[in-house]
């Protein structure tokens, strides 16, 4: 096989064992094994490019297998939501799905294997003594009085665990390791236990299941895995993931490598701590664009390809560390710059009458459609004598250095003329609800006179062809100051972390599909979002115009 080079510590590992001929053929076959007890969220996507990466990189293959071995927890809406995350991030598994549960009949088979050579045993211990018998990091564990039964003894209450004799959490299957081993977890571990639960596959047939560390080397061993690539907190189960497999019968066994998990400030990436979120109705679901999951990221108007470059620069480690929410924004910004066609929209209308234009006059002028995109041409906006303007835009009373509109002050429309205010309508309680104002005619953008300069240039839309659009402003979920994490998730979240406003958009929103991504001239990057209806658009904010990772880059630089 072809020399590669390596770009992190696990590629280092495999190209050691290639070199070794570990592994017949020097293949390299991974897998995704996510549990399908819940949304993905975007620590799991950082799994999936690095598992699905490496087996492109080195022509191998990559299973998508779902660990079901709960199933009180596990659904088929989370299995289908996973299979549409792992696509939509552009990968691709060999073959069919795989599921744990495939393999419940030869794991069963297995542990009647071990119990033959003595290495597991049927306990009659509920679960709070089990941990009391357990020990501590400073006490060696206390043996189970059944934990010297006889084989036979111990093949017929399995058998008997199998066919519904036992009641939830009456006998349990553990592994005969050491009770007195340094590391806990090789203190005799649960194998199986007793759950008379419906699974979302298997039905009924099953009333034990067994425990997902002994589930997952076992059907890492019969996929054939090479490389078993685990997050950082399955280190210290990596001696049990072996012990499991020294009794299977096969010549090569995977081997397991940890890496750190990906955390992201303002971002949980925990399920049950997601879960509480949508079961609590605090996000409006798993979708929700204000959530962590893949999902919801996707709805947020975030693109894979994005997401995937976003992993690449963080690379892969050994150490736990927490990635500013930054930098994934500055890969939003960078993939969507060159793509995202412009279109003017204002958030908070501010109506504008051009008192000398004439009334029965309607003109269109030429925009770009993106100015990054040579390619991507021009539109027709239409422009008349009532517009509406961004509310921020104007100042009755200006601060120093307020370039925009004001009393006597000009401003430029985009790609129109100049304009000057020349009157502030109130309403009785002294709002402000229109300005009047006059425009220059050979101002006009395109043409000889708009060389006069003036330093403010405004988005606008036309009054006659706005578009109501419903404009979902996003902020984070949880402040990115608010470290006490003693609290709950729920009791965390920021209350301004949607905003909705009734936004005007210019008529060429409606040319586009749900699931197109804009710049909205001077407010950022929008999504039109699903809830979208016929003439009535919906849109995101995917992320804002102010990349304030470019400045900490550009400060360190």
């Amino acid at each position: 096989m072809e020399e590669r080079k390596s770009s992190n510590f696990i590629e280092n590992e495999i190209n050691a064992d290639i070199a070794d001929e570990v592994y017949a053929d020097q293949r390299v076959h991974t897998r995704f094994p996510p549990e399908p007890n819940g949304y993905l969220h975007i620590g799991h996507a950082k799994s999936i490019c690095l598992n699905f990466g490496l087996g492109e990189k080195y022509h191998g293959k990559t299973n998508l297998r779902f660990d079901d071995t709960n199933p009180t927890k596990e659904e088929a809406e989370y299995v289908e939501s996973i299979k549409e995350d792992v696509r939509w991030l552009g990968f691709e598994w060999e073959g069919e799905a795989h599921f744990a549960s495939d393999y419940f009949e030869q794991m069963y088979t297995y542990a009647q294997q071990l119990i033959r050579e003595g290495k597991a045993y049927v306990d009659d211990l509920s679960s709070e003594e089990i941990k009391a018998y357990r020990g501590d990091f400073n006490t060696p564990g206390k043996e189970s009085p059944w934990r010297n039964r006889s084989v036979e003894e111990n093949l017929r209450l399995f058998a008997e665990m199998r066919d519904g004799k036992y009641g939830d959490g009456e006998k349990v299957l553990r592994a005969k390791i050491d009770m007195a081993a340094p590391n806990i977890i090789m203190r005799d571990p649960v194998m199986y236990r007793v759950l008379h639960a419906h699974h979302h596959r298997t039905g009924d047939r099953w009333c034990i299941y067994p425990l997902y560390d002994y589930a997952h080397p076992l059907s890492d061993a019969i996929e054939n895995i090479t490389h078993s690539i685990c997050t950082l907190e399955f280190e210290d189960h990596r001696p049990l993931y072996n012990w499991f497999l020294e009794s299977w019968p096969a010549k090569e066994h995977p081997r397991q490598i940890e890496f750190a998990r990906l955390n992201v400030t303002t971002m949980i990436t925990s399920k049950r701590k997601l879960r509480r979120l949508v079961e609590a109705g605090i996000v409006s679901g798993w979708d929700d664009p204000r959530m962590p999951t893949i999902s919801g990221i996707r709805r947020r108007g975030y693109t894979p390809e994005a997401l995937r470059d976003f992993c690449e620069r963080i690379g892969v480690a050994k150490n736990d560390s927490t990635v500013d929410i930054g930098l994934l924004e500055f890969c939003v910004r960078e993939d969507l710059k060159t793509k995202a066609p412009r279109l003017m929209t204002v958030l908070e209308p501010l109506k504008v009458v051009l008192t000398n234009y004439p009334a029965d006059r309607q003109e269109l002028l030429p925009v770009e459609n993106n100015p990054d995109d040579p390619q991507a041409g021009v539109r027709e906006v239409p422009f008349g004598r009532e517009l509406y303007i961004e509310r921020a835009d104007f100042m009755e009373e200006p601060v120093k250095k307020f370039f925009r509109l004001a009393p006597g002050k000009e401003v430029r429309l985009k790609n129109a003329y100049i304009i000057r205010c020349d009157e502030v309508v109130k309403d009785a309680s002294g709002e402000i609800v229109e300005l009047r104002c006059s425009y220059d005619p050979d101002s006009k953008s395109g043409t000889p006179g708009s060389q006069r300069k003036v330093k403010g240039v405004l988005h606008w839309v036309n009054a006659a062809t706005a578009v109501p659009t419903e404009a979902r402003l996003y902020e984070y979920l949880f402040s990115p100051e608010d470290t006490a994490d003693d609290r709950a998730p729920e009791e965390k979240v920021n209350e301004a972390s949607l905003r909705v406003l009734a936004a005007l958009a210019e008529p060429a929103i409606l040319e586009y599909p749900v699931g197109t991504r804009f710049q909205f001239m001077r407010q950022g990057y929008f999504v039109i979002d699903t809830d979208t209806t016929a003439g009535h658009p919906v849109v995101n904010r995917i992320v804002g115009l102010r990349d304030t990772w470019a400045k900490i880059r550009a400060q360190k630089a």
